[in-house]
């Protein structure tokens, strides 16, 4: 793709916004020459406009000095005003009927054009390829030097004759979700020069912590170990800073002690052969001996490991007709007579390194904060977190800050193809073009303090980087933790249960526009609830996928139990977690025995798809990936709730139908993580937990049933194999 498609003419510099939202250009695109000036109106000309020539066009055209806004066509007053809609978002129609796009015309939404609700896409200004609805953006007017009622980022050449944009999310669904009326959070507003400091403290820790498992155990850190121990302490965590932790108790993380213990001595890796299996006995064999001579043990635990790995070493040596099945087979009675001896010897150093990381995090977290309040001019009062109570009853609002943000400095964008990238101070985030102008909506949508958008572009930077810190830099790394329901199952979750809302998303990759996230300071700019763990919902329908965490899991399934034990409104959660088995998990223990279970779904490994956490930036073949574990879908609902949206069969088989959907497509890529536990059915199986129904539902929900049934449209006509 050419960088035509940046909207501008030939030999002309990519195009930056600056937090004011004016555009410029960073290298002189057409000098306005004052040969041959023509009079304007006065109107015009105290507007700023004047009549220029163009020497390499032999034709007039229009410039603007106060916003360097530059026209082939004569201006019109209150056609596009950079300054109070830098944006471009109300721009006027021209004029010339519906059928022309012309100047100042604004493109109108997928919401704009559907006429039978919410999730049934409007085909006329579209196309369906293979089951994926496929929006086309037509070809607007060359933008030389720019063209009125028009983003800079979203404009399109006149060479470039197609755009296609997929659609992964509908932010046209309002919320059924109440809560009580809160006051506004004591956050700091994000701030680049904060960020840009957050990002670089994380990426000294984590180096931190990568010397300290090489130079204590000599191994490196279990895949994605950091982001896990990052969710797993912020759970806890009644410190100040949103991602690094630093007011912890217990100091010692189980989640980080659990997986470094879990790969000494050696990390055990699949095995597909029998020549890696039999390299991995001998590795294991000969890494707990060394181990256990260079550390301080008792003479029981010498005596027993030196044996069984001599022992182990010997049989090698003899038995060269072993098959994979038998090399595992004593790999295992290795690991259970020498496991024991070596995590006891191991256990000291291993929560050294917790310790040790987590007092280094909150010496960061410290310097932060003192940098940050430097920034400001008002010092935040003290404010307890958790769920503040008052008596109104309100739908559900994005997270408001108490103390008003500093002023933002620049930040430029420019676009590379279908990439939109920021940059600050030499760092530079990325982003398609399709998730940033979602940003632009959510931004729309929930902020209430940057009409003008003056900072949007430095928000979204900030937005990004946060969520490119936490997730790292490695290939892939990250993407499991975010991973996100198909579109046709968040169809069918909407329109047979009635979920409007998300317990655990983001901006970047949320189906709705109301919904939880990490970061309430700066998602809470683009519509988030804040922390799941601090929201109180009192009714409503909601959805919940938290990233495969343990820790996190547990805490959900308390504050499950807690919400609907004291809420008499219709309250439901239709919850997503891994079917661990071996040994299975506290939460999905838990949740099975739970009073408030109404029905339980298993869908196996290979057969379901997720979305990728890194679907912002992937290519559109690896949007989704296959799960290598089942997975659990959990009904648990209030009487209230169980009598609106009950598990009936008829939603359930629709919500198995956009399962099967998902799963239909050509080819997808396999999840990135450990093989999953236990073993898979060929068939998806229920568990109902027995319940007596009540005599009557909700009409609405019924009426939906009928209507869904009789359709012509399908879940296959919302997405398609890619």
């Amino acid at each position: 793709m050419s960088n035509d498609s940046q909207g501008s003419v030939k030999g002309e510099a990519a195009m930056t916004l600056s937090p004011s939202g004016s555009a410029s250009s960073q290298g002189p695109p057409l000098s306005p020459s004052t040969s041959k000036p023509q009079e304007l109106p006065d109107e015009l000309v105290q507007a700023g406009w004047s009549k220029c020539w163009s020497k390499r066009e032999n034709r007039p055209y229009y410039f603007n000095r106060f916003t360097n806004q530059s026209l082939w066509e004569v201006p019109v007053l209150g056609q596009h005003d950079v300054i109070s809609d830098p944006l471009g978002l109300n721009a006027a129609p021209a004029e010339g009927g519906d059928n022309n796009l012309g100047n100042g015309q604004r493109k109108r939404r997928v919401s704009e054009e559907q006429g039978a609700g919410p999730n049934s896409f409007k085909r006329s200004k579209g196309c369906n390829t293979g089951g994926v609805f496929v929006l086309q953006v037509e070809p607007t007017t060359p933008i030389s030097p720019s063209t009125p009622g028009v983003k800079p980022w979203s404009s399109a050449p006149e060479e470039k004759q197609s755009q296609s944009t997929t659609i992964y999310w509908d932010l046209d669904i309002q919320t059924n979700a109440v809560i009580r009326e809160r006051p506004p959070a004591n956050h700091l507003p994000p701030h680049p020069e904060i960020e840009l400091q957050r990002a670089q403290l994380v990426t000294k820790l984590r180096q931190h912590y990568h010397e300290l498992c090489y130079q204590r155990e000599g191994i490196d850190p279990p895949r994605e170990s950091f982001n896990r121990w990052l969710l797993e302490r912020k759970v806890i965590d009644k410190g100040h800073d949103p991602l690094l932790p630093s007011d912890c108790d217990p100091v010692i993380s189980p989640s980080m002690f659990r997986e470094v213990m879990n790969d000494i001595p050696i990390r055990l890796s699949r095995i597909k052969y029998k020549e890696e299996a039999r390299k991995l006995l001998f590795k294991y064999a000969e890494a707990a001996k060394k181990m256990i001579d260079s550390r301080n043990a008792s003479p029981e635990s010498r005596k027993v490991v030196k044996w069984n790995a001599e022992d182990t070493m010997s049989w090698l040596r003899r038995d060269h007709s072993a098959s994979k099945e038998d090399y595992m087979d004593r790999l295992e009675h290795l690991r259970q007579q020498c496991g024991p001896h070596v995590a006891a010897v191991a256990k000291d150093s291993v929560e050294g390194i917790c310790s040790k990381i987590y007092h280094i995090s909150a010496e960061y977290s410290r310097r932060l904060r003192h940098a940050h309040l430097s920034l400001l001019q008002e010092r935040p009062a003290d404010v307890s977190p958790g769920c503040v109570l008052e008596t109104r009853l309100v739908y559900c609002y994005p997270v408001r800050l108490a103390l008003p943000s500093p002023a933002q400095p620049r930040v430029e964008l420019h676009f590379e193809n279908d990439v939109a990238c920021l940059r600050f101070r030499g760092e530079m985030v990325k982003v398609n073009r399709g998730h940033f102008s979602k940003l632009e909506l959510l931004y729309r949508y929930s902020c209430i303090d940057d009409p003008r958008f003056e900072k949007f572009l430095s928000r979204v930077w900030c937005l990004l980087k946060r969520y490119q810190v936490m997730f790292g830099s490695g290939v892939n790394e990250g993407t499991g933790l975010q991973g996100a329901l198909p579109v046709s199952v968040f169809e069918a979750l909407h329109r047979q249960f009635g979920v409007s809302f998300e317990c655990f998303a983001s901006p970047l990759n949320c189906y709705f526009k109301q919904f939880c996230s990490a970061f309430p300071d700066i998602d809470g700019f683009f519509g988030s609830r804040g922390p799941f763990l601090s929201f109180c919902p009192v009714s409503g329908s909601f959805e919940a996928n938290p990233p495969f965490c343990e820790e996190l899991m547990d805490a959900m399934v308390t504050h499950f139990e807690d919400l609907l034990e004291r809420s008499n409104e219709p309250l439901s959660f239709m919850v997503f977690v891994p079917e661990w088995r071996d040994p299975v998990t506290p939460a999905l223990s838990r949740m099975e025995g739970s009073r408030f279970l109404r029905h339980q779904l298993s869908v196996p490994a290979y057969e379901h798809e997720y979305r990728s956490g890194s679907q912002h930036l992937c290519k559109r073949e690896e949007m989704y990936y296959k799960a290598v574990h089942g997975t659990a879908v959990l009904f648990l609902q209030n009487e209230a709730g169980f009598a609106k949206w009950a598990p009936t069969p008829e939603r359930l088989a629709e919500l198995l139908a956009a399962y099967r959907t998902s799963s239909s497509r050509a080819s997808s890529l396999c999840s990135p993580g450990p093989a999953p536990p236990g073993d898979s059915a060929s068939k998806t199986t229920e568990r109902t937990q027995s319940v007596e129904s009540p005599g009557s539902h909700d009409n609405n929900n019924n009426n939906n049933n009928n209507s869904s049934s009789s359709s012509s449209s399908s879940p296959q006509d919302k997405m398609s194999a890619v």
